[in-house]
Parts: C-alpha cells; structure tokens; sequence
C-alpha cells in the first residue's frame, strides 16, 4: 500500500492546500494530512479546528484521513508507516527551502521519498497568511479556503485587527 503523509500547519486550510490533497490523494492508497503542532508559533486556530476544517473539505475523499505531529516529519512518517511526503509549490520562491527540506529528510529517512506537487496556477497566490490578512481587514475569502469551511474561518479572523 502507498501512504503519503501532507505536513503543514494549514492554517487555515486554502484551496491551494486542498488542491496538493485532491490530487494527492490520487496518486496515493492513503493520503494523511499532517496538521503540525508548533508550540513555538500562535496559530489562529486550535490543532482541533484545523484538522476539523480539513476533515469536513476533504468528506469526499474516503482515502483520506487527518492527523497530527510535533516533532520531525520523518518520524510520523515512520509513525504512519508512509512511504512519501508530499509538499507543495506554489512558486521558485518556495523552492529552494524545499529542496533543503527534501534532502535532510532523506538523510534521517533514506527509506522515504518526498513527492513535490506544484500547485496549480489558479491558487499559486494563496497562502493561509495571505487569507488571515484578508480577514482581518474584513475581505472576502470565499474561493481562498474551501466553501464548506468560508464562513467558520471568517468568523473567526474577520475585524481581529491582525494575524496572529
């Protein structure tokens, strides 16, 4: 069986980080998205909300399943028994940073690949700090995040003054 695991912090989740897990999960027997646990960041919203947030956009996707991990990626890989980690591009910019994230995995977990997806054109714009920003100056976010989830995050970020 292939089990991928999709770190991040989806912060909120966007449709750019649905886009890498739709098709993720068709290349993959089992695609678990990884909400990370980073006690050095303030998220906006609780590990609970995020993996939430992912389980209700990704209800059409039964191989996909939610979880959650501090630490290194390559131990809940291993946790998981995944045999890859996909990331997503959504420019060059992002590159760089990747490669480096690529290949230190792949020192500490010679057994795991990680599989790049670059996102598509249409979302390679959002990012979860972009929609947070939107929000809290009260712009519309419907299309930046998956619809079943636009008004929670909305009501949650809008006039906050701010992002966390």
């Amino acid at each position: 069986m292939k089990i991928a695991i999709y770190p991040g912090s989806f912060d909120p989740v966007t449709s750019g980080h649905m886009d890498i897990i739709q098709r993720s999960s068709r290349i993959f027997d089992k695609l678990i998205v990884a909400v990370l646990e980073n006690k050095r960041k303030t998220p906006s919203f609780t590990v609970e909300e995020r993996m939430e947030m992912i389980r209700k956009a990704s209800a059409d996707l039964p191989n996909v399943e939610v979880g959650t991990f501090s630490g290194l990626t390559v131990d809940y890989a291993r946790l998981c028994n995944a045999n890859a980690i996909v990331r997503g591009l959504r420019a060059i910019s992002d590159f760089e940073s990747e490669l480096a994230m690529a290949a230190m995995n792949k020192r500490m977990a010679p057994e795991l690949d990680t599989v790049i997806l670059f996102t598509s054109s249409e979302w390679s714009f959002i990012s979860s700090s972009v929609v947070k920003e939107m929000c809290s100056f009260g712009g519309d976010i419907h299309g930046l995040v998956p619809d079943c989830i636009a008004e929670e995050v909305q009501n949650k970020l809008q006039g906050c003054g701010g992002i966390k």
